[in-house]
């Protein structure tokens, strides 16, 4: 499956990769695996600084409260996608 951006999702996996600084390549993380626990195994302290970070590179705010943040931090993919709707920047 071709991403829908595919430039702005190798920007966020390498932000993932820098910002938590990971053990992987940004190109070799999955764009379909979870975030979250299996897949790339963040916990909820890494998902806040991912949260902080988009926040700060694309100026729009992920609040914790958010009910879609389930959706949101689902994969790269749907954060990507997230990024692309709400971004300013």
């Amino acid at each position: 499956m071709t991403p829908a951006h595919p430039e702005l999702q190798r920007e966020v996996a390498a932000l993932l990769v820098e910002a938590l600084n990971l053990d992987i390549a940004p190109d070799a993380i999955d764009p379909q695996a979870p975030l979250y626990g299996e897949g790339l195994g963040l916990d909820s302290i890494d998902i806040l600084e991912v949260a902080l970070v988009v926040s700060q590179r694309y100026g729009f705010q992920l609040r914790s409260d958010d009910e879609d943040n389930i959706r949101i931090f689902t994969s790269l993919a749907s954060l990507t996608e997230h990024i692309a709707a709400h971004r300013t920047t």
